[in-house]
């Protein structure tokens, strides 16, 4: 999901916080140790990905109806209407925390699969887990997906597949965040090989039988301070800004996008941190709110700074280049993405952290719903494409039938043997 220009991680077990002390203002966190967190269950972290999962659905119907980005099928394009407005403003909103949210939980449970199975397991199955949905996202899910709006618009159902296949035209769609986190993936592999001296030869099992050594710039045992945090923000916003200035917002480098990727990099590598750390647990809302309220102060200014450009060479600025706009967006989606993120992290522990069969049901499905809702959506929308209404009220009807029938599709695809262990 890029938004301007125009999520693959198994949740193993996690802690319930039942001291209030733990989630208090001012009362000291205790850490809990690896048995500890063995032996409880993160159901707030699998609820978290579920709804995250929910809105990217919702937010690549917004796109359908009028909302800003990349989509199979767009039936109202972009204007200044009221319902096109919210539309953008949601999607873009969703752009600045929703993908690097997943790409912080992929971090935070990599380091415990990596130690549990080593780095040839490790990454063979990070292959198959992120490869496979790619290629058939790639190869049939999508041509299928354009074919479907071909022949809604009288060009064909076969010919459109035939003409994908013909020309070699392999499009991931939403699935760049599973081939971006495999070679994310593979470099933090490396890095941890690096770190052991592994490509010096050393026995691969020798590893396990040492303590993992952390980035120094990680290697705080408490939750850094708010200027360190801001420190990093910063840091983000000057490397998203720089690599802008090469690859921009809207443009895709080996199929993701590139201009986006400072961010997710991050905070990955947070992730990581914070499992080793157990900052997750540290986080309360103390240290969130600071970052709440800024991201409040911060979010109204991109919209306001965007109704005053009013051509289209300058909003375009917006997505990169040498610009006071692009630096300007460049930090908008750091400073809205950390009050977000950091919120709804301990606004879910501390209220959602309970097991449902409900949403066990649901938390299992993601991943597949994930990877299969893009045709899902477009057939909901197609279904609906005669009828001669606004399109806030075929969103209000699309997003949530669009989500049932994705998490329907789901459910039979995971019972399969030959794709569970894939989803």
């Amino acid at each position: 999901m890029n938004t301007l220009a125009s999520a693959a991680v198994t949740i193993p077990a996690q802690p319930v916080i039942t001291s209030q002390a733990a989630v208090s203002r001012d009362a000291p966190v205790e850490t809990p140790s690896p048995a500890k967190l063995s032996a409880h269950r993160f159901h707030y972290i699998d609820h978290l990905r579920t709804i995250a999962t929910v809105q990217v659905i919702l937010a690549h119907t917004c796109m359908t109806y009028g909302g800003t980005g990349f989509w199979f099928y767009r039936e109202i394009g972009n204007s200044r209407s009221p319902s096109s407005v919210l539309f953008t403003l949601f999607v873009i909103t969703s752009q600045a925390y929703l993908m690097g949210l997943f790409f912080l939980l992929a971090g935070y449970f990599t380091p415990r699969s990596y130690d549990r199975k080593g780095p040839a397991t490790f990454l063979y199955e990070r292959a198959i887990r992120l490869g496979v949905p790619l290629l058939l996202f790639g190869f049939v899910l999508a041509p299928f997906t354009v074919a479907m709006v071909s022949a809604a618009t009288g060009h064909g159902f076969w010919p459109a597949i035939s003409d994908l296949w013909q020309q070699r035209n392999f499009i991931n769609g939403p699935l760049w965040f599973t081939e971006g986190l495999l070679a994310i993936s593979i470099g933090y592999t490396l890095w941890r090989k690096l770190q052991f001296g592994h490509l010096q030869g050393e026995n691969q099992r020798s590893e396990h039988n040492k303590p993992w050594k952390p980035l120094r710039v990680v290697s705080w045992k408490q939750l850094p301070g708010q200027g360190t945090w801001l420190l990093f923000v910063l840091a983000i916003v000057s490397a998203t800004f720089l690599v802008r200035l090469v690859f921009r917002a809207d443009q895709r480098f080996f199929g993701v996008w590139l201009g986006n990727f400072p961010a997710y990099i991050f905070l990955f590598c947070l992730g990581v941190a914070a499992r080793r750390h157990q900052w997750m647990s540290q986080l309360n809302m103390r240290h969130a709110r600071p970052w709440i309220i800024l991201s409040i102060l911060v979010w109204p200014t991109l919209a306001i700074a965007k109704s005053f450009l009013r051509t289209s060479d300058t909003i375009a600025h917006l997505l990169g280049g040498l610009h006071w706009e692009a630096l300007l967006y460049a930090a908008w989606e750091p400073f809205v993405a950390v009050g977000i993120i950091s919120g709804l992290l301990v606004i879910f522990r501390r209220y959602f952290n309970r097991p449902s069969n409900f949403m066990a049901w649901l938390d299992r499905r993601a991943y597949a719903v994930f990877v299969f809702h893009p045709p899902v959506v477009v057939a909901v929308c197609l279904l609906l494409r005669n009828w001669h209404t606004s399109g806030l009220l075929k969103f209000a009807v699309a997003g949530p039938v669009a989500c049932a029938a994705a998490w329907l599709l789901a459910d039979p695809l995971v019972r399969l043997p030959i794709l569970r262990k894939i989803f």
